[in-house]
């Protein structure tokens, strides 16, 4: 498929005159034809609108991100000032719940944007410099530098948009449990599938998952920094490859062996872990096994010079762990040591990534991790790390220019791990069961990053390559299936149901509504108005929060008095007032369910069945009747054709009231008793003749 095409089909329709002009660069490359020299004057267009349409874009992009960054402060503030209320109504935290699923969409439509011109200018400038041999891709990276609207990852956005959802998802309670848990675990048992994410699906990833779970943040008191989620570990094997061999080859017992530290490279905390897998037959889990060490202690470590029990003197002094635990880290560790010294390991892989990992605080029942920026470094020979547990060349600094090529492989996709802990027969949550099975990822088991670095980089002094490596010259994107994504929200739902699915499609019907509603249902009458009616005093003094019509058709009204719901224009959007009187931004609110408006038809069409019938009495009495029937003829024609205009008229009355949700009472109060009463008169006039009629005669 052609890009142009794809961008047509991708673009938000609201920011369509801020995307790049793809057709208009194209247009001015086509006057390059074989019969035609492309000239200094059409480089000099062809580069004018190409500068103008980056301008554009990066203006657009800052100018958005700004706009959610104060929208995001904005609902900071919200949120703070209804968590330090006594007795918050759930229904502030519901409308506040619906302007994070705003803001989410924001997110998710920006990063979309960027994505899909930064694909436009390097296609268009590919596309310059082999239809004109004219190459000026080196300049136009230059200025894309200068304008890098393509490199915001919106990182620090989605973790400030998790806390601000999770507060708002436990009502303003505070959770229980270690905000940093998943960082100080020692020995964990999981069971774990892997899956490979296109750069296009990241951003929406993220979104979806922080609608469940919360960004983990293993120092929730530090402001989020870039190097904070990044993670390096450098794995360990000797010449013949061993570990490589027995972790590709899954045998029974098999090991990896690495050097793990979060953030930079001045991170002074290294964790030392030992993966071991186990085959379901031996009735054990594969097992993830670690303890911390001082980097300035490392090397001598490994070296065997430094011991267990100097490792573990001052814990045991001062007792800040308990003594099982102790036990267990200093055990591992001498095993490890042993491993190392015995077989001769030396570092030789070193995977780095930015990773944002999902989970409630201190439940690791459900946890999931999404690495980006997945780079693969080689770590072997005495020109990289040396005597060195590790080199010392670079850092963090991703994407590690400095490296030549044959030292590093840049994995093109992210890699998200669902690590699931449950009992026997139970089933994971529906929304990962969705996730998983969704356009938005590809199944790759036993997809190692350790493995992959080696079978890439080190091809040449290996013999089995894993099963994926043949798959990476494949496009792993799939077309939207429609029932699982980022969806802007149209009215507000549960947490649990906040994203566009299969069971939410459709009319609302299945919306879920409170006790109150419900009683109001029951008590509702045909003569019951759609909305509430409340005068324009009361609606100052008032706070207000729109919400999807119920399934019945009602308005769900909250706080009993103290909320109502007011139409301020005739569009789909209603402002939101706080209790501190500031104006909240407007919320779009669904348009009416297709039954309202077939409900509407159906009674026009009983109207006109009615002077349908009626006519061809009268049709009948004209043609064959006598002086007397004609006369009634005409009176029952007059009534049918008047009747008809009045049906017509109310079914169009009532279908704009419908659609601009106008507040007001829909039964009809005169239609039947006039058409009773002129029915009654024809029939006592049309006695009254015959009988007259007959007594003349």
């Amino acid at each position: 498929m052609k890009f142009g095409h794809t961008l047509k089909t991708s673009l938000n329709p609201e920011w369509t005159s801020f995307y790049l002009d793809y057709d208009a660069l194209k247009v001015i490359l086509k006057q390059k034809r074989p019969q035609n020299e492309w000239k200094e004057e059409n480089e000099s267009v062809f580069v004018e609108q190409l500068e103008k349409e980056l301008s554009k874009v990066y203006n657009f992009q800052r100018v958005k991100l700004t706009e959610i960054i104060k929208h995001i402060e904005s609902e900071t503030k919200e949120v703070e000032l209804l968590c330090e209320k006594e007795n918050p109504e759930d229904d502030e935290f519901t409308a506040s719940e619906m302007e994070l699923g705003r803001i989410i969409a924001d997110v998710h439509d920006l990063a979309k944007f960027t994505r899909l011109n930064y694909t436009g200018f390097l296609k268009i400038i590919k596309k310059h410099d082999k239809v004109t041999n004219w190459i000026i891709k080196p300049m136009f990276t230059v200025r894309l530098n200068a304008k890098p609207f393509y490199k915001e990852n919106y990182e620090a956005l989605i973790i400030r948009i998790s806390r601000l959802y999770d507060r708002v998802r436990t009502r303003g309670k505070e959770r229980g449990g270690d905000s940093g848990a998943g960082g100080k675990q020692a020995a964990f048992v999981r069971n774990t599938t892997k899956y490979w994410v296109h750069p296009d699906n990241i951003t929406e990833l993220k979104l979806i998952i922080l609608k469940h779970l919360p960004v983990l943040v293993f120092n929730p008191n530090k402001e989020f920094e870039t190097e904070d989620s990044a993670i390096s570990s450098i794995y360990f094997d000797n010449n013949d490859f061993e570990l490589y061999i027995g972790r590709l080859e899954k045998s029974e017992g098999a090991q990896a062996v690495r050097m793990r530290w979060y953030g930079g490279m001045s991170s002074n905390t290294i964790f030392v872990e030992r993966k071991t897998h186990h085959e379901d037959w031996t009735g054990e889990k594969s097992v993830k096994e670690r303890f911390p060490i001082k980097e300035k202690y490392l090397n001598p470590f490994l070296k065997g010079e430094y011991t267990t029990e100097e490792l573990f003197a001052k814990v045991k002094e001062q007792k800040s762990k308990p003594e099982k635990v102790i036990k267990e880290m200093e055990q591992l560790a001498e095993e490890v040591q042993y491993t190392v010294v015995t077989k001769k390991l030396h570092p030789l892989m070193r995977t780095f990534y930015n990773r944002t990992a999902f989970q409630l605080p201190g439940d690791a029942r459900v946890r999931i991790s999404l690495d980006t920026e997945l780079s693969l470094i080689r770590e072997d020979g005495p020109t990289r790390a040396g005597d060195n547990w590790r080199r010392t060349d670079i850092g963090v600094d991703y994407p590690f220019k400095q490296l030549p090529d044959s030292d590093i492989c840049r994995f093109p996709y992210a890699i998200l791990e669902v690590k699931l802990q449950t009992h026997i027969g139970q089933e994971p949550p529906q929304w990962i069961t969705e996730l998983v099975n969704s356009h938005l990822v590809e199944s790759v088991p036993k997809f190692s990053k350790f493995i992959h670095g080696c079978a890439t980089l080190l091809e040449d002094k290996i013999n089995v390559l894993p099963f994926w490596l043949p798959q990476m010259d494949t496009d792993i994107r799939k077309p939207e299936t429609g029932a699982f994504g980022v969806r802007r929200p149209e009215a507000i739902h549960s947490s649990a149901t906040s994203f566009d699915s299969a069971a939410s499609h459709g009319d609302g019907s299945k919306l879920t509504t409170v006790d109150s509603v419900r009683i109001k249902m029951a008590q509702a009458t045909e003569t019951t108005p759609l909305l509430a009616q409340h005068t324009d005093e009361e609606a100052q003094n008032q706070e207000g929060l729109m919400k999807k019509l119920s399934p019945a058709g009602l308005q769900t009204v909250f706080k009993k008095s103290k909320t109502i719901f007011r139409r301020k224009n005739a569009n789909n959007y209603s402002s939101v007032a706080s209790g501190s009187n500031r104006a909240r931004s407007t919320v779009p609110i669904a348009a009416p369910p297709a039954k309202t408006f077939f409900a509407n038809e159906r009674t026009f069409l009983s109207w006109l069945r009615f002077t349908l019938l009626l006519g061809a009495l009268a049709i009948g009495l004209l043609n064959f009747s006598d002086h007397v029937g004609r006369i009634s003829a005409v009176i029952f024609t007059v009534i049918a054709i008047a009747v008809m205009i009045y049906a017509l008229v109310n079914f169009h009355s009532r279908a704009n009231r419908i659609e601009k949700k106008t507040m007001g009472d829909f039964s009809d109060a005169y239609g039947p008793v006039l058409l009773t009463t002129a029915m009654g008169v024809a029939i006592v006039l049309n006695f009254y003749l015959r009988l007259s009629s007959e007594g003349l005669e």
